[in-house]
């Protein structure tokens, strides 16, 4: 950052800055760690020599708190993949189960907006598809930070809420499904190429809730990129070409993902063999009633507080997925 010209060039500051504070967070978490490693050990000294069993249920704390802290690490560390230090692109649709689906999904954009402010990530919203009666049908944002595309990978997939459906009258348990897409930004260091007689450009009025612009002009862009079918849009913006730059920027990425996904088995079934937004094929069950839980049917991660995972609490499936990936 010293060196002369550094400013120069805002972008490549800035993701340096970024790099930067994910290094100083990570030794600023080994400190800690080593600290609190140190102090438990004293603490058991004391409980040792003095027999004192409420000292030793604070030791005990204090380990469950070293464990945790420890499998952060550990799974930040796995992070070595080529793509993982970049920024993400995620894209949210409801699937089976009408309105309650559409609602699980603005739930999910809750989710993962709460997820990326408690990991200090910026978020910005490219479009967003409004339900008829409730919630969203689709929505598609940037997470920008160092390793959001490591930490979000895992989560692509669908996902399944069970509980007491608010939108039926007489009170039974339904479920609903809604997908999540992870993919992460292309810089302009890696070329995409994209050929302009392979896309379909359509213009529309943008919808939202009023206003002076919105469904007055039509500057809402939807992108069609023939040869694969990936279908984009955005309509956020006041200005027409800058939501087709939005949209072209989440194109590359959604064709970069894809070609990576080629090369991955593992990814290659996921895209190749799209699996239907329904039931079976969900990765996680968000259980709200006739019990409170959250599984990951991949690593068998399970937490009973619903509350905290729905504000964004995350980390122990993130950490479980990476640590699982690993293996």
């Amino acid at each position: 950052m010293a060196r002369e010209g550094f400013w120069d060039d805002q972008d490549a500051a800035k993701e340096v800055m970024q790099e930067r504070s994910g290094l100083a967070d990570g030794l600023e978490s080994l400190a800690t760690l080593s600290q609190q490693a140190e102090d438990a050990g004293v603490l058991l000294e004391l409980s040792q020599e003095e027999q004192d069993k409420a000292t030793a249920k604070e030791v005990a704390q204090s380990l469950e708190a070293l464990e945790n802290g420890v499998a952060g690490l550990e799974a930040k560390r796995l992070l070595g993949e080529p793509d993982d230090h970049r920024s993400a692109i995620l894209a949210v649709n409801a699937g089976a189960g009408g309105t309650d689906a559409q609602d699980w999904a603005e739930m999910l954009l809750r989710l993962y907006t709460r997820f990326a402010e408690r990991h200090g990530f910026e978020v910005k919203i490219i479009d967003l598809q409004e339900g008829d009666e409730a919630g969203i049908k689709s929505a598609t944002l940037e997470v920008n930070g160092h390793q959001a595309y490591g930490l979000l990978k895992g989560e692509g997939g669908i996902h399944r809420l069970v509980r007491i459906s608010p939108f039926d009258a007489s009170h039974r348990r339904h479920t609903a499904f809604a997908s999540l897409s992870v993919s992460p930004q292309v810089d302009e260091d890696i070329e995409i190429e994209i050929n302009e007689n392979d896309l379909r450009i359509d213009t529309y009025r943008a919808s939202g809730a009023g206003g002076q612009h919105v469904n007055k002009t039509s500057s809402a862009v939807r992108i069609t990129h023939l040869p694969t079918g990936v279908v984009v849009q955005c309509q956020n913006e006041k200005s027409q070409h800058r939501n087709r730059d939005l949209a072209m920027k989440v194109l590359r990425a959604r064709l970069y993902e894809l070609e990576l996904a080629k090369r991955q088995a593992e990814k290659q079934q996921t895209y190749d063999n799209q699996q239907e937004i329904s039931w079976g094929s969900q990765i996680r069950s968000y259980v709200l009633a006739p019990y409170r839980l959250v599984k990951d049917h991949r690593t068998g991660v399970e937490m009973g507080n619903v509350d905290a995972v729905l504000d964004g609490d995350l980390d122990s499936f993130v950490q479980g997925y990476l640590l699982w990936r690993s293996q």
